[in-house]
């Protein structure tokens, strides 16, 4: 039986992922059309519950949800859209097959299932709300940053974290990296997952931490 609902939850993980990347970027493609390139596109801000922003950012910047509404809302079908719940007022985006994902800035963390999203509201540990030690298994890492110059990134849609600047990344450091490596000590949280799993056309490896 705990090897079935690990099958059963493996399978979930790896449908909704791809689904998850094959909608958000047919929907920001089928924006492009209307609105442009999407390096030329607004930057999402975060704009803490405090009045504050986060430094550097540009002063064109927009909050994620009127982001969500101007360039999305028309082309990506969605159940419900909440903002302004967390520290960093993130948007929440909750899809018709039960998974959702929680973004601002540049940061998009997605959830195959929406009931394992928590809010951090208080704890300094958790003020970007991501809720690390599920990183890999219950959450997985994307980034949307279309001006970086790599191009894992430039000019396109929501893509799995990589660090800009630093072209490609062999599979052993992203399963190694000790900060956001895809392994169970890991430091951070576990970012280079989601990359691992598309760079196995979004099936989970064999050799995978978790889901066996």
């Amino acid at each position: 039986m705990p090897s079935l609902i690990a099958h059963h939850k493996r399978q979930v993980v790896e449908t909704r992922l791809a689904r998850f990347y094959s909608v958000i970027n047919q929907a920001i493609t089928m924006s492009k059309v209307e609105n442009g390139d999407t390096k030329d596109w607004l930057p999402i801000e975060d704009i803490f519950q405090d009045g504050t922003h986060t430094p550097g950012r540009p002063s064109n910047s927009i909050s994620a949800e009127k982001w969500f509404n101007m360039y999305l809302s028309k082309y990506l079908k969605v159940i419900k859209v909440e903002s302004n719940k967390t520290l960093e007022r993130k948007c929440d985006l909750y899809f018709p097959d039960g998974s959702m994902v929680t973004f601002s800035g540049s940061s998009w963390i997605f959830y195959p299932e929406a009931k394992d999203y928590k809010v951090a509201l208080t704890d300094k540990e958790e003020i970007y709300d991501r809720n690390r030690k599920d990183s890999g298994k219950k959450n997985f890492t994307f980034k949307f940053y279309p001006d970086c110059k790599i191009p894992h990134y430039y000019n396109k849609g929501v893509e799995p974290f990589m660090y800009c600047g630093n072209g490609y990344v062999s599979d052993s450091t992203l399963k190694n990296n000790s900060n956001i490596g895809c392994y169970v000590d890991a430091e951070n949280e576990r970012a280079y997952c989601t990359e691992l799993i598309r760079r196995n056309g979004w099936k989970i490896p064999d050799d995978y931490p978790w889901f066996k």
